[in-house]
């Protein structure tokens, strides 16, 4: 039996919410964990065991650079969209939510329901939430911009102290443009 390895290459970074793990294939950037690579290694190894026959981490912080600038200057407050390229891992449902999340404007929040009814799916909100839950490049793709219908930061994978961050930094960003 042949088996394919697949590449995965890893940069890590310092930022004003924590460290952070930037993960990519071949194809894209395909995770950002919040926290060291040791600290997410044995979760990480558990994704790459479902998701390939054999993978192999490969630090490589020239081939991340361009994501670890764009991160800086998002946290900077001084760029309001990325422009990476992703090779995202989920579900049909979760890659249509994933795709809604990048409509929601640099600054601006909105519910999961807004997101429900933005995919199509007006009663899919609890589902809508998981997928959210299971965004794997946070910031990048952001979901700290979706909060409960009554206004309330609610539900994030990093911790609710780093979505207050995010939408802080993107806050005081528009107010500076404005």
């Amino acid at each position: 039996m042949c088996q394919i390895k697949t590449l995965l290459y890893y940069e890590e970074m310092e930022s004003v919410i924590g460290p952070l793990t930037i993960i990519a294939t071949e194809n894209g950037i395909c995770r950002l964990d919040f926290g060291s690579m040791e600290d997410n290694l044995p979760t990480l190894r558990s994704w790459m065991a479902k998701h390939f026959i054999k993978g192999e981490l490969i630090h490589s912080p020239e081939r991340l650079d361009d994501a670890v600038q764009q991160l800086h200057a998002y946290f900077a407050g001084n760029l309001h969209e990325f422009s990476v390229n992703y090779d995202l891992f989920g579900t049909a449902f979760q890659k249509k939510v994933w795709n809604q999340l990048t409509s929601i404007p640099y600054g601006v929040t909105c519910s999961y329901k807004e997101v429900a009814q933005g995919i199509g799916a007006p009663k899919a909100v609890r589902a809508v939430g998981s997928a959210n839950n299971q965004n794997p490049v946070p910031v990048f793709i952001p979901c700290h911009r979706v909060i409960g219908s009554n206004g309330a930061l609610v539900g994030y994978g990093g911790g609710l102290d780093k979505k207050e961050i995010l939408l802080s930094i993107e806050q005081n960003s528009c107010k500076k443009t404005s």
